[in-house]
């Protein structure tokens, strides 16, 4: 009996310790570890999703817009298309982007104009910070960055909306970058950022991103609703994704120019 309890004790010793260390190791991640973390979250290989687009100007006037969009992991790179469905004023056009992964490349993207029958494509400093389709979000915004393309602090670990969350402010390399810092909170139990700050040149809030109602979704963490405000002007854009997909039947050669110009997923 007296050995049984010995090893008992020792067992939970052991669990102490081990929870401890684990404990000690999540406080001493770094704002690069951690938003390492945050991109290396599991996503499966490829996905769908339908997405409805709400356009909010100062006057709290609303333009309501719809689209698919499908994306595939290609090793460490990404390319991605979407077409909108509605309203009939921008259906058929098209985004194709193709993420790389290394930061001293630049991504590709070209953007589909049905009316003029013209694809365009989205390269140089100057049109990446263009704003797209009317949105909130940047060409640049639509994309991931590569970790390495901004230094990253952890500035504080709060709860913010009931969710714990690690503060990281994030610097850009290149001074060319269109914000001078984005401080995010990044929540603990899914690795999503649950809201972002972003800074204007002057140091200035510009816009403000909320990411929520984050379940999961065939086994993996997804994001339902993304809210962005832009401060300096008032206009807000408001992303729902429903029928998010993961791991389906999908050919990389979806993700040309070609079947960009067809504007639609046949």
């Amino acid at each position: 009996m007296k050995k049984t309890n010995q090893i008992k004790t020792l067992l939970l010793a052991i669990t102490i310790i081990v929870g401890c260390s684990n404990n000690i190791f999540a406080q001493n991640l770094s704002g690069k570890e951690i938003m390492q973390k945050v991109k290396d979250r599991p996503d499966g290989d490829n996905r769908k999703s339908t997405m409805q687009m709400e356009l909010i100007n100062k006057r709290a006037k609303k333009r309501i817009r719809s689209f698919v969009s499908y994306s595939m992991d290609i090793g460490k790179d990404k390319k991605s298309i979407m077409f909108f469905l509605s309203p009939a004023d921008v259906k058929g056009t098209g985004f194709l982007t193709w993420e790389y992964d290394n930061p001293d490349k630049d991504d590709d993207r070209w953007l589909y104009l049905p009316a003029m029958k013209k694809t365009r494509r989205i390269s140089g400093t100057s049109a990446k910070k263009d704003y797209f389709m009317g949105t909130d979000f940047t060409y640049d915004d639509m994309g991931s960055r590569n970790v390495d393309e901004d230094t990253h602090k952890l500035l504080i670990e709060e709860n913010l909306d009931d969710y714990d969350c690690w503060v990281i402010e994030s610097l850009p390399v290149d001074s060319k970058d269109m914000y001078s810092k984005k401080v995010s909170w990044i929540r603990k139990d899914c690795l999503f950022a649950h809201q972002v700050e972003f800074y204007d040149k002057m140091g200035n809030l510009l816009k403000t991103l909320t990411i929520s109602n984050i379940e999961k979704t065939d086994s993996f963490w997804t994001a339902q609703k993304m809210h962005i405000i832009n401060h300096q002007t008032n206009h807000q854009t408001i992303l729902l994704m429903s029928e998010t997909k993961y791991n389906i039947q999908i050919d990389e050669n979806l993700f040309t120019v070609s079947n960009l110009e067809k504007g639609v997923i046949k």
